[in-house]
């Protein structure tokens, strides 16, 4: 009888000591659990703050590019402008000393660059809103559209009468040379009667 309580007692205790056992592996595997989850969780955290800060980089950059295209094509829209005024002004002023100069003996050509200068106005667009600029960029393409149209049915016009005079001189040739030779080898009539 000793003997079995010997036995039981040694099966509780080998029950206890194994349960203990399972015990601490439990403890041991949750808090290799929390553990992993703490690390995941710090490296998300790390993940997401390099993000972020990616992310606050890209959008400093691409306003700072935003800033220096916005600040170039400001100060380049301004020299345009700089340039195109000083142009229209100088061109017309140019032209109005050599007009006073010269008198009215003008060459073709004199009388072409006053044309355009009085067609070329000064722009003057310094104060003009964004809109106006917009507007007047149209109407400049407009006028340019139209000169360019009518350039071409200039050109157009001119072939044809460049071609109808080469057909013209043509027919004014030959019947030249019709005229040419019926005078000399037909028979004229003078006086009613034939030759």
């Amino acid at each position: 009888q000793n003997k079995d309580l010997m036995e039981l007692q040694a099966l509780i205790d080998s029950h206890f000591e194994a349960r203990k056992k399972e015990e601490e592996e439990l403890v041991a595997l949750k808090e290799r659990i929390e553990k992993r989850r703490a690390e995941r969780a710090e490296q998300q955290r790390i993940r997401a703050e390099k993000e972020r800060e990616r992310q606050n980089r890209l959008a400093e950059e691409k306003a700072r590019r935003e800033e220096e295209d916005a600040k170039r094509r400001a100060e380049e829209d301004l020299k345009k402008k700089k340039a195109l005024s000083s142009m229209g002004a100088n061109y017309s002023s140019y032209l109005a000393k050599a007009d006073q100069k010269r008198g009215k003996k003008q060459t073709a050509r004199e009388m072409k660059k006053k044309i355009l200068a009085e067609r070329r106005k000064p722009l003057n667009i310094d104060h003009l809103s964004d809109e106006k600029l917009r507007d007047k960029a149209k109407e400049l393409w407009d006028t340019l559209y139209q000169l360019e149209t009518d350039k071409f049915e200039f050109g157009e016009k001119l072939k044809r009468q460049k071609y109808d005079i080469t057909n013209l001189r043509s027919r004014i040739d030959q019947a030249q040379k019709h005229s040419k030779k019926a005078g000399t080898t037909a028979k004229g009539k003078v006086g009613g009667r034939w030759k």
